[in-house]
């Protein structure tokens, strides 16, 4: 697919060249692809030909797509294979990749071809996606602060380059505190509860050291047993506090630089007009404002504290009859585990055995052939950058390649936590009647084989799989012919449709016989068991609603009401430190049983804020969960396996991308508006009594 080059980023190949990829390639290759992109940009900047879709829109279409999946593997291998000389050849070249992303729509050359060709006959005949695409642009240009005077531009470029800096090191800081702490536990008897298959990780972990005992850790395979399972509450105590507490004040310290990033999102929001960050974020989204996002999570809160009062009620008697008198955070998940366990003879140790993780996988192609006539297989693939990484391309039901992908699903040090989805390369349409195959990756932080036995997930894991490969779907099956409108680059508020419906699959029993079945006989997952899970899909469903919105409300207070009051900076950086931190705790405390659990909030490791997208975008995940609920009872009604209505949706909402506005797709596939009730049906259920 195009030329070798000695330095593998700037290899025009569709299968990229990870595993030859180091830090010494860094700096030249990202300089030879700014510098090659600034010289088209000052040509077609200076270009004194008649304006044109093809030599302006498309020509900057062309330079932008070019820089962005150039530096993409970049950013990508510092999520999943970090190493010391690969962050720091970055971090000399993240001032030279944000001042050329700054200061593109800010080039007043480019922005005079832009507006004077919008102005021109063909601009104003343009239909459809092309019409579309045009008035984007250049909202894009005037948002980005096109139209400013030069001395706000210069400031504008300043505040993105100071942001992109404390951005990642947030990001850095909870990859190395998470790395850096290990707990060696030299007693037994203070593991009890813990599952076998955990424990022996811990023991392993403690061999690969010459150590006696069982080493816990913080990444999510550790965590979740111990505070799930571990019966002792000083440890469960101890290791949650040390969760928690990472980046508060120790060397990985991110408490200082919170307040730095909210002011700097303010004044940039400021400098563009706007009164606060959340109006500027979300003027492109489905909500239009911060106040339309803060009604929508008030209202859900109000409406949801019922249902959250009832479960806590119910936490708070189970954990006295576990001897627990007073409900702590780290007693939470080892309450609500045994609780679901008694009620309902269910945990995830008991499902984990009919979870093989290949056998979700294949059953979660097979499920996606049934429902959207598509085709997974893997592929052969010599340039992954860890041997456990899979890779496959996928193909519609009349056999053209729409794209391949990557799997990554083992935790590492040098790998970020969590779950998420990654775009390499969009393609589409192209002329003529030819596709070109889009790329892209999936990743997860699941428990790795043990024991002789295959990875082995429990259901939320297999929930993560769907919902990620929800987003690759979007991205993979884009027929959109231009880029910037494909996949994945839609209202903020609109993108986790495609993620979050794939989930409902996986408590559906016509999928379930696909996707499950005991690693050593095959056994399907017993019909008493699937019962057992089925009936209990609302369990705590207020709880963990109200945590979520926990999370989207405090996103918006920090940003809406915080962010404007900090800008004079008085008291210096540990007063503003200080502020935040106490600001946290004081909106979390309505939405929590005691100060305790509101002292402990995430915000110093809350990356989808400080590091991630989702500044003042966090809502959305309920906003979202809105949409795919109801979206995903007309599958209920017409069969959960129906390929004509898989078909419908493939076609009004995932091939679709940003063609239309997302309440025009959703009508298209629902013949109606979204129902707000459904999400309380299928989580919540009918009101408490």
């Amino acid at each position: 697919m195009g030329a070798v080059t000695d330095n593998p980023l700037l290899a025009d190949q569709f299968q990229i060249r990870f595993r030859d990829i180091d830090a010494p390639h860094v700096e030249p290759g990202v300089r030879e692809i700014l510098e090659s992109a600034q010289e088209r940009i000052d040509a077609l900047a200076e270009d004194p030909a008649p304006r044109t879709y093809a030599n302006t829109i498309q020509v900057l279409d062309e330079i932008t797509q070019r820089v962005s999946e150039g530096l993409t593997p970049i950013h990508h291998l510092l999520s999943v294979a970090e190493t010391p000389e690969l962050r720091e050849a970055y971090n000399v070249v993240l001032p030279e990749i944000t001042q050329f992303w700054s200061r593109l729509p800010l080039n007043e050359g480019l922005w005079r071809q832009v507006k004077a060709f919008s102005e021109q006959p063909e601009a104003k005949a343009l239909e459809g996606l092309e019409a579309r695409h045009l008035a984007k642009t250049v909202r894009e240009f005037q948002r980005a602060g096109a139209e400013l005077p030069e001395d706000k531009k210069a400031r504008l470029e300043e505040i993105r380059l100071e942001l992109a800096k404390l951005q990642r090191k947030f990001s850095e800081n909870v990859l190395d505190a998470t790395a850096d702490y290990s707990l060696l536990v030299t007693e037994g008897s203070r593991l009890e509860g813990i599952p076998e298959g955990p424990m022996s990780r811990f023991w392993e972990a403690a061999r690969g050291q010459d150590l006696e005992g069982w080493i816990l850790t913080l990444d999510h395979p550790s965590f979740e047993p111990v505070m799930k399972y571990c019966k002792d509450r000083e440890l469960r105590k101890e290791v949650y506090e040390a969760y928690v507490g990472r980046c508060r004040g120790d060397q990985f310290d991110n408490v200082p630089l919170i307040p730095q990033i909210l002011k700097l999102r303010q004044e940039l929001a400021l400098t563009l007009g706007y009164q606060h960050f959340p109006d500027y974020r979300l003027e492109e989204a489905m909500a239009k404002a911060g106040d339309k996002a803060v009604a929508f999570e008030n209202d859900l809160v109000t409406r949801t504290r019922p249902y959250w009062e009832r479960d806590l009620a119910e936490l708070r008697n189970h954990a006295k009859e576990l001897g627990i008198e007073i409900l702590e955070p780290w007693d939470v998940a080892f309450v609500a585990e045994a609780l679901r366990k008694e009620r309902y003879d269910i945990d995830d140790e008991l499902l984990r055995p009919f979870f093989p993780q290949e056998r979700v996988l294949v059953g979660l192609f097979e499920l996606v052939n049934r429902i959207f006539g598509l085709t997974v297989s893997p592929a052969e693939n010599d340039q992954v950058w860890d041997p456990e990484v899979r890779f496959y391309e996928i193909r519609d039901e009349n056999g053209v390649w729409l794209g391949s992908f990557y799997t990554d699903w083992l935790p590492r040090k040098e790998k970020r936590q969590g779950a998420w989805m990654n775009a390499f390369l969009t393609g589409g349409p192209r002329e003529g009647e030819s596709f070109s195959p889009h790329l892209g990756f999936i990743a997860g932080n699941f428990s790795p084989p043990e024991d002789g036995n295959p990875a082995l997930l429990n259901h939320r894991e297999v929930q993560t799989v769907f919902h990620e490969f929800g987003h690759l779907l979007h991205h993979l099956t884009s027929k959109v012919r231009i880029p910037d409108r494909s996949g994945l680059n839609v209202a903020w508020d609109w993108v986790e449709l495609p993620s979050q419906i794939m989930e409902n699959w996986t408590l559906e029993e016509e999928a379930l016989t696909l996707f499950s079945g005991h690693h050593e006989t095959g056994e399907p997952l017993p019909s008493d068991i699937l019962d057992r899970m089925i009936a209990a899909r609302r369990f705590l469903g207020g709880w963990y609603q109200m945590r979520q919105l926990a999370f989207g409300t405090l996103d918006l207070a920090l940003h809406r009401d915080l962010a404007p009051l900090m800008s004079g900076g008085e008291g210096g950086e540990t007063a503003a430190a200080d502020r935040v931190m106490a600001f946290a705790e004081d909106r979390l405390m309505d939405m929590s049983p005691t100060p305790t659990f509101a002292r402990n909030h995430i915000l110093t490791t809350f990356s989808h804020l400080f590091s991630g997208g989702y500044a003042a975008g966090y809502y959305s995940y309920l906003w979202s969960e809105v949409l795919d609920a109801d979206a995903f009872t007309r599958f209920q009604d017409e069969g959960v396996l129906n390929k004509d209505t898989g078909r419908a949706f493939m076609e009004a909402i995932l091939s679709r991308g940003d063609s239309a506005d997302p309440e025009d797709l959703f009508r298209e596939f629902m013949g109606r508006d979204p129902d707000p009730e459904a999400l309380f049906r299928r989580n919540l259920g009918p009101p408490p009594a």
